[in-house]
């Protein structure tokens, strides 16, 4: 039982439950406090975002630049790809999809446009941040860079005691109240009477989603298999134990020795193998990308926000970078990505927060497909890296 209330997502699901019934039942005066809180912890989090960015992308990149060499170099590259590829085809595949399907939820969207006034807070304080999001991104990557080429440096000290602070932020503060978050979300929504409508249209896009990773998995095990002259259904079916694992664990970083013990079973030697999983833990995120894509064109529907490729190209080339310095926590990638979705896609409040729930709802799913598809590309590296050794 005490396993059941730690997990993250029990505990999101748990705050939308609560969240609906608060608002359909408990009095104004009392949902006025949780969108007290809200307001709040946004401000909060728009003070964190570009130190979370700093924290995390200067030592990733730091640490990424320090061994550069052919192989770290050829594994980024096929990993940044991979990444960007689960990204395009998935903007591709929801902007036919998300129109036509949502358009089957006319009704539930004409009711949230309708709905009654929002909760106000009783009291707001304002937290400027100290940068903004694209500042603190460029300055990221200048001081990652610069750190990287550096044999002794005091700075590079610091930005690691910097990465700690951060993820003791988003450990310990950040991620416990995520669910009082979204309780407060839901329980708004439900207060307005746009709660129901909003679910419905939840489920339909999460069956997208699921039905896109499934058919990623089966893109890449196929291109791994055609360059390795391999069986890509075989090779797939062999990394179904780090898969079920990645369902369990939620976490990338847990799973990494049933994704290297399966990775070894397909063959791939273990140099290649013991480098590339655990690299790509960190920077291979086709599932998490694919989530954030598809969720962020669904709300951008579902509030008539304006949309297409030009905007979403770039968005997804930067969310690709921010991806490689997602914190290995259930939740992790989602709050490396909000300050791109503030900048860019121009989400308020209320859009974070239902990303982050229907983010949250999925993460398993997207942790397995990260995990599953760390193997493809280490059947790849093994493939491409031999064949020169050869020659």
């Amino acid at each position: 039982m005490k396993r059941l209330f730690s997990n993250l997502l029990f505990k999101v699901f748990l705050a939308i439950v609560l969240g609906i019934f608060f608002g359909q039942f408990l009095p104004e005066s009392i949902n006025r406090i949780f969108t007290t809180f809200n307001d709040f912890f946004g401000q909060f989090l728009n003070f964190a975002i570009p130190l979370i960015i700093m924290g995390l992308i200067m030592p990733a990149i730091s640490d990424l630049g320090k061994s550069a060499g052919k192989l770290l170099l050829l594994t980024v590259a096929i990993a940044y790809g991979s990444t960007l590829f689960s990204g395009f085809s998935t903007y591709f595949a929801a902007a036919g999809i998300f129109p036509q399907l949502l358009a089957t939820h006319v009704n539930d969207l004409v009711q949230i446009s309708n709905a009654s006034p929002e909760l106000t807070p009783y009291f707001s304080i304002s937290i400027p941040p100290a940068l903004d999001v694209m500042t603190s991104l460029f300055l990221a990557f200048v001081i990652g860079l610069g750190v990287s080429y550096q044999e002794n440096s005091t700075l590079k000290l610091v930005v690691k005691d910097f990465q700690t602070i951060i993820m003791q932020l988003i450990e310990n503060v950040i991620v416990p109240l995520l669910p009082l978050f979204i309780l407060g979300i839901f329980a708004s929504m439900s207060f307005s009477g746009k709660v129901f409508s909003i679910l419905s249209v939840f489920i339909s896009i999460i069956g997208v989603i699921f039905a896109l990773h499934i058919l990623l998995l089966l893109i890449q095990y196929t291109i791994a298999g055609f360059i390795t002259k391999k069986n890509p259904f075989k090779l797939l079916l062999a990394m179904l134990p780090a898969y079920f694992t990645a369902l369990g664990t939620q976490s990338s970083a847990a799973t990494i020795p049933v994704t290297l013990e399966q990775t070894l079973k397909n063959g791939v030697s273990e140099r290649i193998a013991g480098f590339v999983i655990p690299l790509c833990a960190t920077i291979h995120l086709s599932g998490s990308i694919m989530k954030i894509t598809a969720c962020a064109m669904a709300l951008m529907i579902l509030r008539g926000m304006p949309f297409d490729f030009t905007l979403f190209a770039g968005f997804i080339f930067m969310l690709g970078i921010a991806m490689v310095a997602a914190p290995g926590v259930p939740g992790g990638a989602i709050m490396a990505a909000v300050g791109i979705l503030q900048s860019m896609l121009g989400f308020n409040e209320e859009m974070i927060g239902l990303m982050i729930a229907l983010y949250i709802a999925m993460d398993s799913f997207g942790t397995a497909c990260n995990v599953t598809g760390d193997g493809a590309i280490a059947l790849v590296v093994d493939k491409l890296t031999s064949s020169g050794e050869r020659k």
